[in-house]
């Protein structure tokens, strides 16, 4: 903005450090709230993968180690994925056999069907014509040889899935006939005859019955195994991604403790003398958590001896800040002015609101551990 004159007015110094410190301040919150963000979708990430583990961990406890999962898991593998690439194959070899098994009972049926005494059976019975005015009060499912017909030959879905299915309605028409009709009556006598041939005739397809299911289980326990795989394949590769962004997130961290050491200026004199006040005025277990604070950067410090002697002088800026901030927190809880112990320096509510003040505390331990792992590497 020009004055009268022209020329542009000069800007007071303490303004522009000021209006500087101020974006120092919100690009320092703006990156604090998005580890945040990001430490909290790690977390949940992490969660499920262990969760994933643990319960896979629990199921391979119950299985024999003589078994095939626990013996090569490569092996195990390989051939999942060789089965991936014939699961097109599988499903309609096994489609196939269904079909001829469904063929082999159609000879059975139009043998029965053609039976003399077939004819009672092959419509749906006529309740109203014949009076049968209790019929379903008896019978809960009616059955006929049509219906029987018409299923299998459904092609919207709604057919017979396996051929026991059939056999099962075929059972029910003869037995539907024994239970209404009275034992001595022609209608139980021809479907009982019918019964034993149908039975008959169904005893010399059942050893290829029970072949097919046998192979079926086998396939839907190799379809359950390979699940179980493609999900540890899926999970191994979660936590090794896990893995690599975690270490982004390690940078970042110290990327913030750099910030954090540059823009926060050192305790006076005056300051550590507010923070000894503070710590007299917390309760024994509240001192008790101070000083173990003191211990994680000195391990030479003992917080149990009987007697604890704390030389604020002795500390590191990193330790004086914790001890502030955690005895800020107590006071502020406890409803205790914590004025007297909060040195005036950068505005901290600007920077950690109250929303998501627990969590970045837990950011700023994650930056005080992360600078002692590297004091301690050798050079």
């Amino acid at each position: 903005m020009e004055n009268a004159n022209g020329s542009v007015p000069d800007i007071p110094i303490q303004e522009l450090k000021e209006k500087k410190n101020a974006d120092s301040v919100e690009n320092f919150s703006q990156r604090v709230d998005e580890m945040v963000g990001k430490v909290d979708q790690l977390e949940q990430r992490l969660n499920d993968v262990e969760h994933f583990y643990s319960n896979t961990s629990k199921k391979q406890s119950n299985t024999p180690r003589g078994s095939s999962i626990l013996k090569d898991k490569e092996k195990q593998i390989s051939s999942f994925r060789r089965r991936q690439q014939d699961a097109s194959r599988r499903e309609a070899a096994g489609a196939r056999r269904m079909q001829e098994l469904v063929r082999q009972f159609g000879t059975i049926l139009r043998q029965i069907t053609q039976h003399k005494w077939a004819e009672p059976f092959m419509e749906p019975v006529d309740v109203e014509g014949l009076g049968l005015h209790d019929y379903f009060e008896v019978i809960e499912k009616p059955m006929d040889f049509s219906t029987i017909k018409r299923k299998m030959e459904a092609k919207d879905g709604s057919g017979y899935k396996h051929v026991r299915e059939i056999c099962a309605d075929v059972r029910l028409i003869f037995k539907n006939a024994m239970k209404y009709n009275e034992e001595r009556h022609d209608v139980h006598v021809m479907a009982k005859t019918l019964l034993g041939k149908f039975e008959e005739k169904w005893l010399q397809l059942l050893p290829k019955v029970d072949e097919e299911e046998k192979r079926r289980k086998e396939e839907e326990a190799e379809v359950q195994q390979d699940m179980q795989l493609a999900q540890e394949a899926a999970h191994a590769k979660m936590a090794k991604d896990l893995s690599i962004e975690l270490d982004e997130v390690d940078m970042q961290l110290e990327e913030l403790r750099e910030m954090v050491l540059q823009k926060c200026r050192k305790m006076s004199t005056e300051d550590k003398k507010k923070l000894g006040n503070g710590l007299t005025r917390l309760s024994p277990e509240d001192l008790n958590k101070a000083l173990l604070i003191v211990a994680q950067s000195d391990p030479t410090f003992q917080p149990t001896a009987t007697e604890v002697e704390l030389d604020m002088n002795a500390q590191s800026e990193s330790t004086l800040w914790k001890l502030k901030f955690f005895v800020q927190d107590v006071l502020h809880a406890q409803g205790k002015s914590p004025a007297s112990i909060v040195p005036n320096t950068i505005n901290n509510n600007n920077i950690l609101n109250n929303n998501n003040n627990k969590r970045r505390r837990e950011i700023c331990d994650a930056l005080a551990k992360s600078s002692q792992k590297r004091s301690k590497k050798p050079s």
